[in-house]
């Protein structure tokens, strides 16, 4: 080493005009000035499509060791980014599940049939179906967890933006569980 690169009060004035240099490429970063991430759609849980409860067999009357699995839904969340294309608006969602295995339930693992609908108003604009695949580990026999990304690519303009849309997240249900947990929650 050079013995003078030592010496605190010869660095100084290379320091001054070094840091400001060394900065200068990162001014260019992130959103442009007055700008604010752009508007995202609001989720929101329907209580009768936010749990589901699965039993063992046909027929309303279930009891307890008839249980296969009970889960619900406990968060939607996402983030939106500012896109190449001006008519398009990223989103990212995530949800998160808890879910219960009971007593009937063969294996230690589960597809939960989860779906992600983009409204409009009262208007269903698109709506997936997926399957959340859930493991329970030996003498776990409930678990909490968020879903892969999901990702979404949405229509965006002059007159419509991230807000204009929402997103409802829930089970896909059959009619008897949609039934039984619209008399569970009245809605």
């Amino acid at each position: 080493m050079r013995p003078h690169l030592l010496r605190p009060h010869l660095l100084r004035p290379h320091l001054r005009w070094l840091v400001p240099a060394l900065l200068l490429p990162l001014f260019g970063c992130g959103a442009p000035r007055g700008e604010f991430a752009p508007a995202c759609p609001s989720p929101r849980l329907i209580p009768s499509l936010a749990e589901l409860t699965r039993y063992a067999g046909p027929g309303p009357a279930h009891d307890l060791t008839d249980l296969i699995v009970q889960a619900r839904i406990t968060a939607v969340n996402g983030s939106c980014t500012v896109s190449a294309k001006p008519s398009i608006l990223p989103a990212v969602v995530r949800i998160s599940i808890t879910v219960q295995r009971g007593p009937a339930m063969q294996g230690r693992a589960a597809d939960v049939p989860v779906f992600l609908a983009v409204v409009e108003g009262e208007d269903v604009r698109d709506k997936q179906v997926f399957p959340v695949h859930v493991e329970f580990p030996p003498n776990v026999d409930r678990v909490s967890m968020t879903s892969p990304d999901i990702t979404l690519n949405l229509p965006v303009g002059k007159n419509v933006s991230g807000a204009s849309y929402g997103l409802i997240a829930g089970f896909q249900l059959t009619p008897d569980e949609l039934n039984t947990n619209r008399q569970t929650s009245g809605r």
